[in-house]
């Protein structure tokens, strides 16, 4: 009886003892280690790859898209359709999974795909009137969109519906309405736009890109100067 109690204390101590040990090694110093080595060599990454304005201010993640839309005209008609701020560089559409349903104040896209067929009729109307709105939006009196240069990042939404990037295409699509609407010179606007494009990362992987948010920022900044 004595040997059988004193077996199970010792086996409960073993047990603590391996508890607070692996408490202290898996939560505190491994947590520790990461947190310190991501601050030292990945700072811009581990604090969530922010960006900032002219004046400090944090504005967005580089890794999320935004949108760019006017105010609504009644803040209380969560069915009143958004409408596009033609000032800025718009992103790609977000035609996720719905908005939440849970904090009504906020209007947030749930991230994910559509997941309609390429035949499916609501999404090739989607497309189709997606494409007229952006051949209306971008001319100008002096500058006539054609649709056929009207890319297919500039009328469907990434899988996750959140994508940060544009192609340089739709970029440079964009440059004489946002160049007329702030009273800029095209030429600035392309240069803006040229400053921002990325390659393929390591030089073949993935598409040359434009973070609209990176590019939106610069934009501010060059019209307030």
């Amino acid at each position: 009886m004595n040997n059988s109690v004193g077996n199970t204390a010792r086996l409960i101590g073993a047990g603590l003892r391996a508890l607070l040990v692996l408490t202290i090694v898996c939560g505190v110093l491994y947590p520790l280690a990461v947190t310190g080595i991501a601050q030292a060599l990945f700072n811009d990454k581990a604090n969530g790859s922010e960006i900032k304005d002219q004046s400090g201010n944090v504005v967005g993640s580089s890794l999320i898209g935004q949108r760019y839309d006017l105010p609504k005209k009644d803040p209380n008609d969560a069915d009143e359709a958004a409408r596009p701020d033609l000032k800025w560089f718009q992103p790609r559409p977000s035609n996720g999974l719905g908005s939440n349903s849970v904090n009504t104040q906020y209007s947030l896209l749930l991230s994910g795909a559509t997941n309609k067929a390429g035949d499916n009729p609501d999404l090739v109307k989607l497309v189709e009137d997606a494409k007229e709105a952006v051949v209306a939006d971008n001319s100008t009196a002096t500058h006539k969109v054609d649709p056929r240069d009207v890319p297919a990042d500039a009328v469907t939404s990434s899988g996750s519906g959140l994508d940060p990037n544009i192609s340089p295409e739709y970029a440079k699509l964009q440059i004489h309405r946002v160049a007329e609407r702030h009273g800029l010179d095209t030429k600035q606007v392309e240069k803006l736009v040229a400053d921002h494009t990325r390659g393929r990362t390591l030089g073949f992987m993935g598409e040359p890109r434009v973070n609209v948010l990176e590019l939106n920022t610069a934009l501010k900044a060059l019209t307030e100067n």
